[in-house]
């Protein structure tokens, strides 16, 4: 194979498993829309709502390092590669998702409500990391 058959197959690569992690945090960002009360799009663009947006960001990086570990552990074969990082970027979303439901239940911090609050509040912060903890957890079980 000569130089220009790998560069160009190495950035067909790239571009295949970037626009499937596009596609994936687009997902992150509807599902964590499904879990906060109003358009999501219009609460940190319009209303500044600081508790939405950092619990969308922490939940998008999780997302990231969920679909990253997915590439990472994929094997180099491009279709397997793709396909494993669906399901795992899936499931890690789904598990994500759960996992918030559950923390919120078990600690009593709603989600629902700190993103009615107009500054930024504790439980936020403690939520964000639990977000990126989970995201992290998943990440190096996809490994």
């Amino acid at each position: 194979m000569t130089l220009l058959e790998t560069l160009a197959r190495g950035a067909g690569y790239i571009a295949s498993y970037a626009a499937l992690g596009v596609i994936l945090m687009i997902i992150g960002f509807y599902v964590i829309d499904l879990a906060i009360p109003g358009k999501l799009s219009q609460i940190i663009k319009t209303d500044r709502n600081p508790n939405a947006t950092l619990l969308t960001t922490s939940g998008l990086a999780a997302v990231g390092l969920i679909v990253t570990a997915s590439i990472w552990a994929s094997g180099g074969a491009l279709l397997d590669g793709l396909a494993q990082t669906a399901v795992f970027g899936l499931v890690g979303i789904a598990v994500q998702t759960v996992a918030m439901l559950v923390f919120d239940r078990i600690v009593g911090i709603s989600v629902r409500e700190l993103v009615k609050e107009p500054e930024l509040q504790p439980g936020t912060r403690l939520l964000a990391v639990t977000h990126l903890a989970i995201g992290l957890i998943t990440a190096v079980a996809v490994i």
